[in-house]
């Protein structure tokens, strides 16, 4: 993007980029740049709150304004306010697996996990008329039974034409971690971390993810195990053990 920016300011466009990794952006040098505090997929700050949200846009278009490069980088000062725990939340009971157990017995935790969490979804959609599962274009079932089937050594095809297995595989395991994600958070606004700690840790869907990175990292297949060592599991997240 910044390549491209370039691109565009020498056409005569301004342009001004959103920051979510200041050292990367301090490489690749835009033209101009707003660097946010925010977690990655949240360039403008948290869900629903609009007003701040605009605050970030507003900021970031200030730069147009304001002195020429080459190159202009900036801080936005505030920090996402969903970044502090809200101590009202209380996570959903889950199964959390203990020890080193086996693959399938893992693997079937998961999947029941997923179905008594279908309630608290439901309530979700319900209640904000919404979700971001459905990556994958399969149920949420399917999706658990996919990612099942590829811990166990059972390397499923894509079901689609226009998706590689890795891809697929990829996108089953987001619309996971986004469904459960979304039935925790019930009516209240846990922070970020609290959301992503009680996943990582505290349920069996996290922990069946963490197992099939570290199966398939392994993989012959440069893309399948690129994919799962970069895109499963956050770096946050990452135990020395994974």
């Amino acid at each position: 993007m910044s390549a491209l920016a370039h691109y565009l300011e020498e056409e005569g466009l301004p342009t001004v980029a959103i920051s979510l990794i200041r050292p990367q952006t301090e490489n690749t040098r835009p033209p101009r740049a707003l660097w946010v505090p925010f977690e990655l997929g949240r360039p403008i700050g948290p869900p629903s709150d609009p007003a701040f949200q605009k605050r970030v846009i507003r900021a970031a278009l200030r730069l147009l304004d304001g002195k020429n490069g080459p190159t202009v980088l900036e801080d936005f000062r505030e920090d996402d306010p969903r970044s502090v725990p809200d101590p009202g939340w209380q996570s959903p009971s889950t199964e959390v697996p203990a020890g080193n157990i086996p693959s399938i017995t893992l693997a079937e935790l998961m999947e029941k996990e997923i179905q008594r969490l279908a309630p608290l979804h439901e309530r979700w959609i319900d209640r904000r008329d919404r979700t971001t599962v459905g990556l994958a274009r399969l149920s949420i079932g399917e999706c658990a039974h996919y990612v099942a089937s590829w811990m166990m050594g059972d390397v499923r095809p894509s079901p689609w034409t226009d998706l590689s297995s890795p891809m697929m595989l990829r996108f089953c395991v987001d619309d996971l971690k986004a469904y459960c994600l979304e039935a925790a958070t019930g009516d209240l606004k846990p922070s970020g971390k609290q959301l992503r700690d009680w996943f990582w840790n505290n349920t069996a869907t996290g922990s069946a993810v963490r197992m099939m990175r570290k199966i398939l990292q392994a993989s012959d297949d440069e893309r399948l195990s690129r994919i799962v060592s970069n895109f499963m599991v956050p770096a946050a997240q990452i135990k020395p053990d994974d």
